[in-house]
């Protein structure tokens, strides 16, 4: 179990390279890059940040997008404080690291012991591995200058599609992309930047609602 834990945080710690390279490719300093990923440490939540912000859109639309982006860390919570049952700082600290990985990992267990010790060596894995290599790739993004020339304006769509394409393996999450592909498609030349992205949240209500509560479980090799 320690074992997947940390390959789980080296896989993801790698991609954190990414995000710094594009946080400083969309107008933010490293210090600013860092303190994303530090306070923020979401990265689906950081992407959009970022992306919105390197797209021309305004700071309202960036946060709106990002909080609607972290609810779901809020709904693992759900699961993951009845594995670990803690109280006071422990438990402020648990729902900083409460994120995709750390959840996939403790729920994935057998016992509530080892759910508990997923949680917390995937978390921190993550944590510490993610910024180190987010202050890289800050580093070396701001090395790098122009992002048109290297491709790194598109790195924020190219970063949710490699998000999310392990995790189209069903008939609802498939309906869910088409629809939100065309939300964004027809919103976006009429709309300020970020606020398709909002509105592609619809359709995830939308297959949510005709689904008749349906739930996916999430496997760790999901975040492997």
């Amino acid at each position: 179990m320690l074992r997947q834990s940390l390959s789980v945080g080296v896989a993801t710690g790698a991609y954190g390279i990414s995000f710094g390279a594009l946080g400083v490719a969309s107008g933010l300093s490293i210090l600013q890059t860092v303190a994303l990923s530090v306070l923020l440490f979401s990265g689906g939540s950081q992407f959009a940040v970022v992306g919105i912000l390197g797209a021309g859109g305004s700071g309202p639309a960036a946060v709106a997008t990002s909080t609607l982006l972290g609810v779901r860390n809020g709904l693992y919570a759900l699961q993951t404080s009845r594995i670990l049952g803690v109280h006071g700082l422990r438990r402020l600290l648990a729902a900083h690291v409460t994120i995709d990985e750390s959840t996939a990992v403790a729920v994935g267990q057998d016992d509530r012991r080892a759910g508990r010790l997923g949680f917390w060596a995937t978390g921190l894995a993550v944590f510490a591995l993610w910024n180190l290599m987010t202050l890289v790739g800050a580093f070396v993004g701001n090395a790098l200058g122009e992002p048109e020339r290297w491709g790194l304006d598109a790195a924020a769509a190219a970063a949710f599609t490699a998000l999310l394409w392990p995790r189209l393996r069903s008939r609802d999450a498939a309906a869910t992309m088409v629809l939100a592909v065309a939300i964004a498609l027809l919103t976006s030349p009429v709309l300020p930047v970020g606020v398709p992205v909002i509105l592609t949240v619809l359709a995830a209500v939308v297959i949510g609602l005709s689904g008749g509560g349906r739930h996916e479980r999430v496997e760790p090799e999901d975040v492997a």
